[in-house]
């Protein structure tokens, strides 16, 4: 008998959406976004100015082929070719190996404007809580970045981290959040700042005694706190927005408002595409502004 296949408890649930009250073929400006991050992929259609389709995948082993198919995922659910988009816009770690792009614009500045068409223009503080990385950005009411700062020293505070928690309780990722509530009493954070030795002690906890929901509750805490030390460090100005991951991850987000004393805005859009949005809505001003000057030399 073939060995049981291990089961992958971090796999988290790939998405792929159309807006199918709009039609495509009527716009006037097709833009795409293309976010190519270290954990997760997104490629985001906007017709218009306003979001149409979007897919959000795992990571690849290279940029452009994780690029390629991120685009043909919403491209194929829209019944659409690449030839059908006007203008491409390359973001995250992977944006200039993004082989289809026109231009490549820092994930910065496009979680902001993305965390601003989602969330609506009074957000002000952005946590983008990404699969390596955690940045913490202020905005103004355009979604234009004023200020930031970024910690990438330390997958712990990340999805990444979470990931490697998912597999070592052996709990699919998407439960951990709501597992972490599951408590008698609130545990103390772990105290590791390394993924790794955060593993560890979270190993050691459960051989003491701690529960799996107990331990999780703890990590749950590690990352609220480590995030909004970043955040403190910049101010918390409202409306507060979480983009990434983590922003479905209850048992983090809770506890970083209870430390922050604010409540994050909602969105009924998946909170990893905001990059690849950003990115998108980027593209469609400089449509706008490249159609206004050839009616301006015209006249």
């Amino acid at each position: 008998m073939a060995a049981e296949e291990k089961k992958e408890y971090w796999r988290w649930q790939e998405n792929c959406w159309i807006d199918e009250s709009k039609d495509w073929r009527t716009a006037k400006i097709i833009t795409a976004g293309i976010d190519v991050g270290s954990v997760s992929s997104q490629a985001v259609i906007c017709v218009d100015g306003e979001i149409f389709g979007y897919n959000s995948m795992r990571t690849g082993n290279n940029s452009p082929d994780s690029a390629t198919n991120a685009i043909n995922g919403v491209l194929d659910k829209a019944g659409m070719k690449l030839s059908d988009v006007t203008y491409v816009i390359g973001t995250g770690y992977g944006r200039v190996n993004v082989p289809f792009a026109h231009k490549a614009i820092t994930e910065i500045a496009c979680h902001a404007r993305g965390a601003n068409y989602m969330g609506g223009s009074t957000v002000r503080t952005i946590l983008d809580m990404g699969g390596q990385d955690c940045k913490a950005i202020h905005c103004d009411e355009k979604g234009k970045v004023t200020n930031f700062l970024m910690n990438d020293k330390c997958a712990a505070g990340t999805g990444r981290g979470m990931e490697v928690i998912a597999d070592l309780m052996q709990i699919p990722i998407a439960e951990l959040g709501a597992r972490s509530f599951d408590v008698d009493i609130e545990p103390e954070a772990v105290s590791s700042t390394c993924v790794v030795f955060a593993k560890s002690e979270a190993l050691g906890l459960l051989k003491s005694g701690y529960t799996k929901n107990k331990v999780i509750a703890a990590y749950c805490q590690a990352m609220a706190e480590r995030v909004v030390s970043l955040i403190t460090r910049i101010g918390v100005e409202n409306d507060f927005f979480i983009t990434g991951g983590i922003a479905k991850n209850p048992g983090v987000v809770k506890r970083i408002e209870r430390l922050l004393g604010t409540t994050a805005v909602q969105t009924k859009y998946d909170s990893q595409i905001a990059g690849a949005l950003g990115a998108a809505l980027f593209g469609y001003t400089l449509m706008q502004k490249q159609a206004a000057t050839k009616v301006a030399v015209a006249a």
